[in-house]
């Protein structure tokens, strides 16, 4: 109720008090990046500043609710809904205080009749039946919309100079550069995992906008009928320096170390390494199965259009699963299945720098471990009356 007795009593100043609208400031806020995952991108938002009636408030396109019972299901499967919110710029300011991350304003140089408009589109958006949207992380999210809103209230698209990092730029080069900077090695490994072609797409200027930090650099060299669009700029919270990259032990290291230690051990010819041979093929391939019924379960099952067309099913076969359950009967026909292995493994390999998807590093020691474990199980002694 008293959200709404806010809205009521805003769009009426600004309907009674046009010779004023003027003394409306709009400015987009661009927020660093946090160290949790889900902060890793950065965050962009409106700021509305109303001079006549003293109001200082913040649209955020950013919300979901994580009590939602359903949340995890909802958000696995896409379809968690983000909304709108408003938030004063004090609450807004204390809550990146808190966190250390800093904030930058823009301030947009638009017309009244564009402010005006720009307002009640911002307000129109957050009321109730409005405000929830199937969030897409890369074409419509938090930051896109706010471009969006901006030109629609503008009736123009910007007007925007190159702002990429270096040519033929993708969406997996872009997200790479903020993972590398976090230190974020592990999800990163878990995001080349499960995203498959379509984040190897090359990036416009415009999809470049997804991301705030070049909304930001798109607002400084873009223009909205032939005026710039930003006509100030100024940090808000000066936590530049808080981002910084984290120490651990990362993927390629940990599979690189195991891929070494299964290349020197599967070599030695002593039998006291059966047993272990036995319990890890078994894990290794059911984890590897499992691990492509998931690629396909997100490729197929939901609605993440950046989990379609994944070449990593090409080392993470769904078929390595009942596979792994016949290793102990030593039948012909796994040993069969594991000479093709061997050599699709090979050609993958041969293969791997000219897909078109780009691979985490980290998958070369997990691609090398199956190349090494489904030669020697190629190779094993079947007993003649098991042979089928």
């Amino acid at each position: 109720m008293k959200k709404l007795l806010i809205v009521l009593s805003f769009l009426y100043s600004l309907s009674s008090s046009a010779q004023d609208s003027c003394r409306i400031r709009i400015s987009l806020l661009t927020c660093t990046p946090g160290t949790e995952l889900y902060s890793t991108f950065g965050h962009s938002a409106f700021r509305v500043f109303d001079s006549i009636n003293n109001r200082d408030l913040v649209f955020n396109y950013g919300t979901f609710d994580f009590d939602d019972p359903k949340f995890y299901n909802k958000f696995v499967k896409g379809k968690l809904l983000y909304f709108v919110s408003i938030d004063t710029i004090p609450s807004f300011l204390a809550e990146y205080d808190y966190y250390k991350r800093g904030i930058t304003e823009q301030a947009i140089n638009i017309s009244c009749d564009e402010k005006q408009k720009l307002v009640a589109l911002l307000f129109e958006n957050a009321k109730e039946e409005n405000k929830y949207y199937r969030y897409d992380f890369n074409y419509d999210n938090c930051t896109t919309r706010l471009r969006d809103i901006l030109e629609k209230a503008a009736g123009k698209h910007l007007e925007t100079k190159n702002i990429f990092p270096k040519p033929n730029t993708t969406f997996r080069n872009l997200i790479h550069i903020y993972l590398d900077r976090g230190g974020q090695q592990w999800s990163k490994f878990g995001i080349d995992m499960l995203l498959g072609n379509p984040m190897d797409k090359k990036v416009t200027n415009r999809e470049a906008m997804f991301l705030p930090d070049y909304l930001l650099m798109a607002f400084d060299s873009s223009a909205l009928n032939g005026k710039p669009v930003v006509n100030e700029k100024k940090i808000l919270l000066n936590y530049f320096d808080a981002y910084k990259t984290k120490s651990g032990i990362t993927p390629f290291i940990v599979f690189g170390v195991l891929f070494l230690l299964i290349v020197v051990i599967s070599f030695l010819s002593s039998n006291k390494w059966n047993l272990f041979f036995k319990i890890f093929d078994f894990f290794f391939f059911t984890f590897l199965g499992l691990l492509g019924l998931l690629i396909l379960f997100m490729w197929f099952g939901t609605e993440h259009a950046m989990c379609k067309n994944n070449f990593n099913l090409l080392w993470a076969l769904p078929t390595h699963l009942p596979v792994a359950f016949l290793l102990f009967s030593r039948k012909q026909w796994v040993n069969a299945y594991f000479r093709f292995i061997f050599f699709f493994t090979v050609a993958l390999l041969l293969a791997w720098f000219f897909l078109p998807q780009q691979f985490n590093t980290a998958f070369l020691p997990i691609v090398g471990i199956i190349l090494i474990r489904s030669f020697f199980l190629s190779k094993r002694v079947v007993p003649k009356t098991q042979s089928k």
